[in-house]
Formats: C-alpha cells, structure tokens, sequence
C-alpha cells in the first residue's frame, strides 16, 4: 500500500487534507552562502525526539558539506517512511534555518558552544513545538563492513517465482547445530523494500531475523520484486505478492535443515495481509505472525492515517472533521470514476481548490498516483474477506504507540475475520509503534548516543509462540 503518497500523508508537515507526490531522493544542496568563519560546523547526524500528542517521533536531519561552502541536506523520519527528503539549509552565526518545502515544515534553532545540541523550535501548519537535535558523527563509509562472525550460519540464497518468472535473493541464517529446525519467512511492509525492510538507518527484519536464528529459528529474508539483489518489478497488488511468499515457502522445503512441519511466515504491515492471504491458499504455512497488519479496508486506512496524522498536529475536532468529509469525497470521485483521464483532471482540481499552496504539476501528480491501478486496489482491498479459509495458527501483533496503524480498530477486524480460527493469539504491546521499536526511553546508548532496537519484548513474544508451535 505505502507509497511515496503516503510517506507524506503521515509527514507531521503534511497538507491538513491532501496528499503530496515527492521523489524523496537526494536533497539538491542549499544555495545559502556559508556565514562566517566562526559558524558551526554541522556536519554529521542531528536527531532529536519530536514530542507530539499521544507520543513522539525521531526525526533526523542529515549533513555534508561540500567543497563550495553550502551544505548538502536530508530529513528522515523513520517512524513515518520519510526517507532523505530535501532540506534548504541557511546558517548565519550559530543559528541554523532549515526548511522542508515539500512538507511546508521548519526548524530554526541555535548550536550550543560545544557544537553538539542544537535547541530550537520545529513549526509546520497548525503546529509548534521546542526540539533539540543532538550531534553524532556521520557513521564511516566501511561501517556496514565491521560486523562479528554470527553464531549461526548464513548463506546467500536466490529462488525463483515461477508464477511471474522473477528470481528472487536474499539470506537464509540457519541455528548453529544439526537441526531440522522451526523457520520462517519474513515479508516486508508495503512498497519495494530490501531484506532487512530498511527504513532510514534502522532494519527492523534484518535485527527479528538474528534475534530469533540466535534462539533456534532458520529465517529466510529477501529483497522485494526489483530491489536490490531480485529481479522483476514492484509488485502492484498486496494479492500479487503471495506468490512471492509461496516460492519462499517452497524454497524452504527443500532445505534438509529445515522442520517441514513448523514453517510459517512473519509479515511486517502489508507483509502481515500476504502472509494471511497465503495462509488461504494451498500448501499454507504451518503458522503466522502479523506485525501491524491492516484489518480495515484500505479506503478506511487512508482517512484514519490522516485523521490520526492531524490529531498529531494538534488540529481542532472541527478541521479534522471537514478534512475527513474532502478527502472521502475524493475518494468517491476514485472509486465511481473509471475513466482515468477524468477522474485524475477532477482530483487534481479537487487538491488545488482545497488547498491554495498546491501548484498544478504537484496536484497533477498527486491525482495520478491516486488513481493509479495500485492505489485503486489498496482502496477497494478488504483484509478479512479471504480470513475464514486461514486454519493455521495466527498471532497478531500491534503496538499500542503505532501512529500508522490504529492498533485497537486493526486488531479487532482481523480478530473477528479469523472468528472460526481457534488457534489466533492476539497482543497488544504497550509503547511499540509501527516500525516495533520500543519507547525512546528504552533505546540502547551506543558509543553515547541513543540508538532504535526492535522491541525486546515483541522479539521474544514471537520466538517463543514460534516455538510453542513447534513444540505441537
């Protein structure tokens, strides 16, 4: 489902009711002169935690400064799938100006006299609150390359889907000793994402795959369609990727180490509906485990993220309620107007009558990536309708801090979908949000600075469901 469409429906800057289409590559670099020689140097990673109602976001603004004097900006926002959007940078003394102009946000703040915090103020619409950014060093070009030997095996592996005739890649870690052993195979949240469903500098399935082959589970992890090391091209349905599953699945099957009879499937978000689809299919997984997965239909999705993203913001009741009413009256215009050509010329002159800010080629693209043929079906898709045929064993997994998925709503329609399934486990973790890192507060302090971790208690929940499946 989740596309560069919705990376800025959920950015805190977002337009109060509209989405933006963004090519979040490299930022082009500030044409700012550099200010004195006295001025900071900012070179590194600034973070800091964004305190917003019900919770807080990291966010991250990334620097290097080029031979010219101006400096070369990102913005990542993990939580929210922002990854290296555009940054204008202006220093002038030890105060630094930094705008986002996709996402009409701001931050102006002063760099304390030992070059390491920058204590300031972030504002986009209807919204302004303090921030502090801390300093850390850009981490060095091998980094990635400086990793101890694992106590376990792994191996590079590529199989194929022969239902679209696309090789697949990606890394089977086998438990030390003879086996067989209980595995599974890890599916990534929604759009194109590699093996480790990296998200700015955190990994999320890369850290569940070593927690749980360090305790006895094999995991087979694997860059989606077009990324990375696998052929083809993005997938465009959530159904288009259970045939992705199944080939890992039947890959699996061929490995002697592995426990033919305990093999399942762990999905992230959208990874999670894939995983419950397969389950529908012949030659299902022995179990499941759903990582925020949705429970409502994907037009509900969309006005609950926005509704949610706005109440972040601080809007009032009554503007959350007329964005509401704008965009379901949008999403009608989608769903009743087949015509590709007209419906994307209404949208688009719906997005700049909303919103006076809009530019036409902005509202022009926006309007075709909403009416596009994976947009359309993410909106008509309902989780639960396949959800009666899934016999096996299911846990289901939200976060009670998921700014993305509403936890309660999400939890209670796939619980009632799986109503004639006796063997479904469901549990909400408290402080978890959508990427299942735990609270700040409970982040390790790594070379002094306070690093994201997979939820510690999430992690051992799934190992050791896993291995009470493998114990029956």
């Amino acid at each position: 489902m989740t596309i560069n469409t919705y990376r800025l429906l959920r950015l805190l800057g977002a337009f109060l009711f509209c989405f933006s289409i963004a090519n979040h590559g490299w930022a082009r670099p500030s044409t700012a002169p550099l200010a004195a020689a006295d001025a900071p140097a900012l070179d590194g990673l600034w973070k800091g935690q964004l305190k917003v109602p019900g919770g807080q976001l990291e966010v991250i603004f990334r620097f290097v400064k080029l031979t010219g004097g101006e400096y070369f900006a990102t913005l990542d926002v993990p939580l929210q799938k922002v990854s290296r959007m555009a940054v204008k940078t202006e220093v002038k003394g030890d105060t630094v100006r930094l705008y986002a102009e996709e996402a009409a946000t701001r931050f102006t703040g002063r760099v304390s006299a030992d070059g390491k915090q920058m204590a300031g103020t972030w504002q986009s619409p209807g919204f302004k609150v303090p921030m502090t950014l801390t300093f850390s060093p850009l981490p060095a070009m091998n980094a990635k390359n400086v990793r101890l030997t694992p106590p376990y095996r792994e191996e590079e592996a590529t199989f194929s889907n022969l239902t679209v005739n696309t090789r697949l890649a990606g890394m089977l870690t086998i438990p030390a000793g003879p086996g067989p052993f209980p595995a599974v195979v890890l599916l990534s949240d929604a759009g194109p994402q590699d093996r480790d469903g990296t998200v700015g500098d955190f990994a999320p399935l890369g850290l569940l795959a070593d927690y749980l082959t360090r305790r006895g589970v094999a995991v087979l992890r694997f860059d989606d369609r077009g990324t990375g090391k696998s052929g083809g091209t993005p997938a465009v349905t959530t159904a288009d990727l259970v045939s992705d599953a199944q080939a890992g699945l039947n890959y699996l099957r061929t490995r002697p180490e592995i426990d033919l009879a305990h093999l399942g499937l762990v999905g992230h978000g959208e990874g999670g509906n894939v995983a419950l689809l397969a389950a529908a299919q012949p030659l299902p997984p022995a179990f499941v485990v759903t990582l925020a997965a949705y429970g409502l239909p994907g037009r509900d999705i969309v006005v609950q993220q926005q509704a949610t993203t706005l109440r972040t913001l601080g809007t009032e009741n009554a503007q959350i309620e007329a964005a509401t009413k704008r965009q379901q009256a949008m999403l009608e215009i989608i769903r009743q107007t087949t015509d590709n050509a007209q419906a994307q010329a209404i949208v688009a002159n719906m997005l700049k009558q909303s919103n006076a800010a809009i530019d036409n080629a902005t509202a022009q693209a926006s309007a075709a990536e909403m009416t596009s043929p994976r947009y359309r079906y993410f909106l008509a898709f309902n989780p639960i309708e396949k959800l009666s045929a899934v016999t096996c064993p299911v846990l289901l997994l939200n976060g009670t801090s998921d700014l993305t998925i509403n936890a309660d709503a999400n939890l209670n329609a796939l619980k009632n979908g799986l109503s004639k399934n006796k063997g479904v486990t469901v549990k909400k973790l408290q402080g978890v949000n959508h990427l299942f890192q735990p609270d700040a507060t409970k982040w390790p302090i790594i070379n002094g600075q306070p690093q994201p971790n997979f939820s510690p208690e999430a992690e051992e929940t799934i190992r050791e469901w896993i291995v009470a499946q493998a114990k029956k």
